[in-house]
């Protein structure tokens, strides 16, 4: 057996012009930063390599500098076909100048496809992203006019529309275990999520290509049970031992044992939430949990529904789950999101999204940029910027119910609670619920025709969706229909004869008494 242990300079040079490079990862966790970093620099330095096509599922960075940000140079990268742009502003920008090709196809899409190139199928068919910006008939997953190649089609196959994304190879694979033995045998055993590393190894290696993994450690043997290898040797080409600091679990612990299961949670695990807006629609939210549920919650305003749960002693209740894998337990925020304290299972993110697409979640709370009198949902793309969709789309798409939530208006609003009552002192600049979305992340009619329920939660007032239009059925104590609703709204919804007001628990700093209610 060769030796497979290289430095991280040797590594990168065995990239070529013009190769496609796969990363795995989820915002902080499973990116093989120090690849991307030695990557960075080589190119820099030496100007190769250059011309690169880099596909990704998930976002993988910090909003700043860590990441793929590594990648954002004109002349290193030719194309990009990603998931979510939010976290990799490097790459948004070559994009949004229209410096590089773009596409954004949806999280799991991408990690399945990775599945069927290592088949050596002819791409993935699959009903997610139709009537979104993802559909052919309306953008294809193109961010800018640079980008012209079209790689979704549409079929029709018995009778039934469907999504052809079609299938290319892949010559690298840039992936991060924690430990390699001699042979290459890769284990995770402190990493928080497995994500899609055995589908990118598996289709690279099929594509004749190289599969690198960051790890922190190497032994002569492995002395787990070889159900724990994740990357057989057979799939692994090349193994770098990085550098401590740039093998952090997530970007914002460096090591937390609570998300491999050595540890569990202690009282007090979780931050209680301040009495704010987000609070308030994290609890109007948990109102809506069912007993025995699968939920999926979304990055951002919804990730509070967890400590409200927690708050609220109710998490034993229904099973949260995390688009990368994670089943059970208590998801992180910030940039830990996708890792899972105290989590039941740990599944691969290509096999998650299985579950997800064929209608295994019974709830989704997902965030909100823009709505619209349809009840479209627009979160990938605002004025210039593109964020990107993530798994928004397979998830939202897929769930029996779903709920948006986001506040009323953004930008500068100050909303305060005094009493049990709101009380709006500045509006927001920002209009959500708009004419027509920006972007077409969700749809409305689509929504209605599959049967899903739909509503959305702000902290002022409640919407659900119905074949008639957006209905207004629930708003805050203190918030007067005509001034601090439809006055800030670009429509005027449909307002339920049987109009209500928000549970007062809402709007009061003791706990809600869900245990117990």
């Amino acid at each position: 057996m060769r030796n497979k242990i290289v430095t991280a300079i040797e590594a990168v040079k065995l990239i070529k012009d013009g190769d496609t490079l796969a990363t795995g990862g989820f915002v902080g966790t499973g990116f093989a930063e120090e690849l991307a970093i030695t990557l960075e620099k080589r190119f820099l330095e030496t100007g190769e390599p250059n011309h690169l096509t880099l596909v990704y599922a998930a976002g993988q960075g910090d909003g700043q500098s860590r990441g793929l940000n590594h990648l954002g140079y004109e002349g290193l990268i030719k194309r990009v076909i990603g998931g979510h742009w939010g976290l990799v502003p490097a790459l948004g920008i070559l994009a949004r100048q229209n410096r590089i090709e773009a596409y954004n196809l949806p999280q799991g899409v991408i990690a399945h496809l990775y599945r069927d190139i290592a088949a050596h199928k002819p791409g993935t068919i699959t009903h997610v992203g139709l009537h979104t910006f993802v559909d052919p008939r309306i953008e294809g997953g193109k961010i800018n006019s640079k980008t012209t190649e079209n790689i979704v089609e549409l079929l029709v196959l018995s009778g039934k529309e469907y999504l052809f994304y079609k299938a290319f190879p892949i010559n690298v694979a840039f992936l991060r275990g924690t430990t390699a033995d001699e042979l290459g045998n890769i284990t995770m055993e402190h990493e928080a999520l497995v994500l899609e590393s055995l589908a990118i190894a598996q289709a690279v290696k099929n594509s004749g290509g190289i599969v690198i993994v960051q790890v922190k450690r190497v032994t002569a043997r492995h002395m787990l049970n070889p159900q724990m290898i994740q990357i057989p040797c057979i799939l692994v080409d090349y193994i770098v031992i990085a550098q401590p600091e740039n093998h952090p679990q997530t970007f914002s612990e460096y090591y937390n044992s609570n998300y491999t299961g050595e540890t569990h949670t202690v009282s007090g695990g979780l931050p209680i939430l301040p009495l704010d807006a987000r609070k308030v629609m994290a609890r109007r939210a948990t109102l809506e949990l069912q007993s025995e549920a699968v939920v999926n919650l979304g990055i951002g305003t919804p990730e509070g529904i967890a400590s409200i749960a927690y708050e609220e002693a109710i998490l034993d209740s229904f099973t949260l789950t995390i688009e990368p894998g994670g089943i059970g337990g208590i998801p992180a925020g910030g940039l830990s999101f996708g890792a899972v304290a105290d989590a039941y299972a740990i599944i691969d993110q290509p096999a998650q999204f299985d579950f997800y697409d064929g209608g295994g979640l019974d709830q989704a709370f997902l965030g909100m940029a823009q709505a619209d009198k349809h009840g479209n949902v627009n979160v990938s793309r605002f004025a210039s910027r593109m964020t990107g969709a993530g798994g928004f789309i397979n998830i939202s798409q897929n769930a029996k119910q779903v709920y948006f939530m986001g506040t009323f208006t953004s930008s500068d609003q100050e909303f305060f609670i005094e009493e049990g009552r709101v009380q709006i002192f500045c509006e927001g600049t920002q209009r959500k619920f708009v004419d027509h979305v920006q972007h077409l992340t969700f749809n409305g009619q689509y929504a209605l025709e599959k049967g899903q329920k739909v509503l959305y939660i702000t902290e002022r007032a409640v919407f659900r969706l119905t074949p008639e239009g957006m209905l207004l059925i629930e708003i805050a104590p203190g918030v007067d229909v005509d001034k601090d609703i439809l006055a800030n709204m670009d429509f005027k919804p449909l307002i339920a004869h049987d109009l209500c007001e928000m549970d007062k628990r809402l709007f009061k700093k003791i706990p809600m008494g869900l245990r117990h209610s």
